[in-house]
């Protein structure tokens, strides 16, 4: 146990960060800056935040010696996600009787006990704060208990703002349970308004009691999609009451996910035939110039038109291989589990790389790196996606910088550039399916937004996983990390 919780040291380390909210700073930066000022005053090892979507958890954000945790998934079958999400909203638990992978990595950190304390709005849990202690006096602190809870408690209002939170997709807090029923007046002002209705919503009963309908009223028997301020969609239907008076029933649900498959399928169609149409253009049009010219060609221009085809037939290749791969859930045959050396599978993979990129990259790998986990011939393409990345958002004569590394639970290797960067709120939308940054920059930088998203997925097949964040001084810095060997 912590010598004694220094709560001076946590309300001055909260005010700053309280100061930086008022100065307009929000989402992932201040959720990091609150981990880094509160984990001493706790007397913590480590902080570690884990956002939960239906899907399950994902560590997002953590100080301290289990920083290396960034990125983690802890999926919703997880025994240890279940254990998290029952019992007390804040308990103290023994790290190495947790179930699970990760309990196991942490304690052989030398991580042994935890204070967790869960982020809740209405009930429902958007995500868990984990202080992490070392072996020591593990008797159990009333003032400590308190204060985490009360972080958790600041975390969850942050995601009640929506203020660049969730950082994981950018749906509602929490799915709605059922659907928001309303009933209105003859002028529109609210009469009732269930509990469905303020979670779908967002708006409390007294917020909206004797006031106008948040959202436009279809006519009776009509249904009408609603985009809500927040980008939130809403389905609408009403109907009259039977009875005296002029009253209208309202009902709507939250129709957000089926919004984002439709515009995914329509993004996938315009985006395939896009980038299909680009390298299959220019494979035609030399193909149909070596075959009408051939005679007048040199040698040289021969070669050159053959090079180019062989250049877009591997590009082609590589986006049809994309494709097919995010269109299925299916898992890669082999065994993922195999001891290999990752300092040599990169080294092989670069010579794959194009010859731009090749020209940029710099590889530092440790003579000593130990063996990792995984299936060796998916780093080619999990290299492959990152530096193109990378490239695609630099310029053509800043380095691609690949580094290898290893602790104690993982081995690891990082590919940085020095180019545009991404902003702090983005970092887990850039894994979404077809997601490429905002309108301006797809235009600018365009592809098929498949890149990391298969990059997670490969990864985390091999029980690993990779995160993104700003690099200091400009640029990204993706970060892979598999199990060692």
């Amino acid at each position: 146990m912590p010598e004694r919780t220094d709560l001076a040291a946590l309300v001055t380390g909260h005010g700053a960060v309280i100061e930086m909210i008022n100065s307009g700073e929000a989402g992932l930066p201040v959720l990091t800056q609150l981990l880094r000022v509160a984990r001493p005053a706790l007397g913590a090892a480590s902080l570690a935040f884990v956002e939960f979507a239906p899907s399950g958890g994902r560590v997002i954000a953590a100080s301290g010696c289990a920083e290396w945790t960034i990125g983690r998934p802890l999926p919703a079958s997880d025994p240890a996600t279940v254990c998290l999400l029952s019992g007390p909203r804040v308990r103290q638990v023994r790290v190495d009787r947790l179930p699970g992978p990760l309990a196991g990595e942490l304690a052989d950190a030398g991580l042994r006990w935890m204070i967790a304390a869960r982020a809740e709005i209405g009930g429902l849990t958007v995500g868990s704060l984990h202080a992490l202690y070392p072996d020591g006096e593990e008797s159990e602190d009333r003032v400590l208990h308190a204060a985490i809870g009360y972080l958790a408690a600041c975390i969850a209002h942050m995601y009640g703002d929506q203020s660049g939170l969730p950082v994981h997709g950018d749906g509602p807090v929490v799915a709605a349970l059922a659907d928001g029923l309303a009933v209105v007046d003859r002028d529109g002002h609210v009469r009732l308004w269930n509990p469905a209705a303020a979670q779908v919503t967002g708006r409390t009963a007294g917020a909206v009691l004797n006031r106008p309908l948040p959202f436009p009223l279809p006519p009776a028997g009509q249904v009408l999609d609603h985009q809500l301020p927040d980008g939130r969609w809403l389905r609408i239907t009403s109907g009259e009451l039977v009875g005296p008076g002029t009253l209208r029933v309202v009902t709507f649900r939250d129709i957000t996910d089926q919004q984002r498959r439709d515009s995914d399928r329509d993004l996938f169609v315009a985006v395939t035939s896009h980038e299909l149409r680009t390298p299959v253009t220019v494979i035609k049009g030399y193909a149909d110039t070596l075959t009408d010219h051939w005679e007048s060609l040199t040698e040289h221009d021969r070669r050159q038109a053959a090079r180019v085809i062989g250049q877009r037939a591997n590009e082609l290749a590589r986006l049809v291989d994309r494709l097919l791969t995010s269109a299925t859930e299916v898992r890669p045959t082999g065994d993922p589990t195999v001891p290999f050396d990752l300092g040599e599978a990169l080294r092989a993979a670069v010579p794959d790389l194009p010859g731009d990129l090749r020209r940029r990259l710099f590889l530092d790998v440790p003579a000593d790196l130990p063996k990792a986990l995984g299936d060796r011939h998916s780093l080619a393409t999990v290299l492959t996606e990152l530096c193109t990345n990378a490239g695609k958002w630099s310029s053509a004569d800043s380095p691609i910088e690949v580094v290898a590394a290893a602790d104690g639970q993982t081995v690891s290797f990082r590919v940085g550039d020095r180019g545009v960067g991404i902003r702090p709120e983005h970092v887990e939308r850039a894994f979404d399916r077809f997601w490429q940054g905002e309108s301006g920059d797809r235009r600018g930088y365009p592809g098929a937004g498949l890149g990391l998203y298969l990059v997670r997925r490969i990864v985390e097949q091999q029980n690993g996983w990779v995160s993104l964040r700003p690099r200091s001084g400009g640029g990204t810095v993706a970060e892979v990390r598999l199990p060692r060997g």
